[in-house]
């Protein structure tokens, strides 16, 4: 559990680096643009040197990269998610508003004190950042930040669309060509759904399917697992091999989802008739050919073995009366520590399909 908030946190703050660096380099951009403006129509500094222009743009880009990209990745990405998008717009330009007073301050009281000579906190200084802060520059810098704003939320919301690193992988044209990879699934499967939709009815089914899935994708992102398809109530999650092994995320991630799911209990009960929702899982990992398929709709595709073998292995949990089973192969690159999993060997399983025996486990 705490690995999995760390991993949280890691990714959250590994954001706000990012947006912070692309906004000072943004800052200094702009801030060449100016400089090249002034020199081409010959304008006068005054008793400004350009080194200070320049060094305000950066604290500009540092400022807003801090204070506005841990708005953007604590607080209005969640307002994208639970409320509807006209309430959560209203919301992030208010904040949106507060923040670049907050960034305009500081950085205008550095400039007008390089500027004039004294100290920041002087009279002078304060008076010439106020009438600075309500001029028409600033009403064009308000204009310019948003849109670097708004560009950067959609690029977030594309990027979560996707999925994490999926949209970067599209970008740089990684999978333009098929290549092979070695990755490990987990097929996640909704048990008893059959018989949870017929009481339900088909709306209300639908609903708790996409409750369902919005309260376990936290702890699949957690665990730094790629959601690769919904297949109806099923979710199939990938992790190249590195990433699952290390400290034991795929195998965490079931865990954490139950965990979810339990914390959620009572919402459950009350909203779905004491319904409770619960998943099985196989894992087993191997090689896959992974690249771009579709012209309309593109995505990344994997094929091979693997997706057949690890489907089969989830199909055992109810034949076996076991919430989740995995490979003695995927058992073995694990190389879990005892006093966090026990693993209970179910046997040697010849699974539909398969000439070879798969050895089985079960957590």
């Amino acid at each position: 559990m705490k690995q999995l908030l760390s991993n949280k946190r890691k990714s959250q703050i590994l954001k706000i680096f990012w947006i912070t660096v692309a906004w000072i380099i943004i800052a200094g951009f702009q801030f060449l643009i100016s400089y090249s403006l002034v020199r081409l129509l010959k304008c006068d500094f005054g008793d400004l040197r350009p080194i200070y222009f320049l060094k305000g743009a950066l604290l500009t880009g540092l400022l807003a990269g801090i204070i506005g990209g841990t708005a953007l990745v604590f607080v209005w990405e969640k307002w994208l998610r639970i409320k509807k998008y006209g309430t959560a717009l209203f919301n992030m330009f208010w904040s949106y508003c507060i923040i670049f007073v907050l960034v305009a301050i500081p950085t205008g009281l550095y400039f007008h004190s390089q500027g004039l000579g004294l100290p920041f906190y002087d009279p002078k200084v304060i008076e010439t950042m106020t009438m600075h802060l309500f001029g028409l520059d600033q009403l064009l810098n308000f204009v310019i930040w948003l849109s670097i704003v708004l560009i950067t939320l959609i690029a977030l919301q594309v990027n979560d669309k996707y999925g994490p690193g999926v949209f970067r992988s599209f970008l740089l044209g990684k999978y333009f060509h098929a290549k092979r990879e070695e990755r490990i699934f987990m097929f996640l499967d909704l048990r008893s759904s059959t018989t949870i939709a017929e009481k339900l009815g088909e709306e209300r089914y639908f609903h708790f399917i996409k409750n369902v899935f919005k309260d376990v994708t936290p702890a699949i992102l957690n665990a730094r697992g790629e959601i690769y398809q919904y297949v109806g109530d099923e979710i199939v999650i990938s992790w190249p091999m590195n990433t699952g092994i290390k400290d034991s995320n795929c195998l965490q991630c079931f865990f954490e989802i139950q965990l979810a799911l339990s914390r959620q209990n009572s919402f459950y009960k009350e909203n779905y008739d004491g319904l409770q929702p619960e998943f099985k899982a196989g894992l087993h990992y191997g090689f896959v050919m992974a690249g771009e398929v579709g012209v309309v709709k593109r995505d990344i595709a994997y094929s091979g073995d693997v997706l057949n073998t690890t489907a089969r292995i989830q199909s055992m949990c109810n034949e076996l009366g076991v919430n989740v089973l995995l490979s003695q192969f995927l058992l073995d690159k694990l190389a879990l520590r005892p006093h966090l999993f026990n693993t209970k060997r179910v046997g040697e399983m010849l699974l539909r399909g398969k000439e070879q025996k798969v050895t089985l486990y079960t957590v």
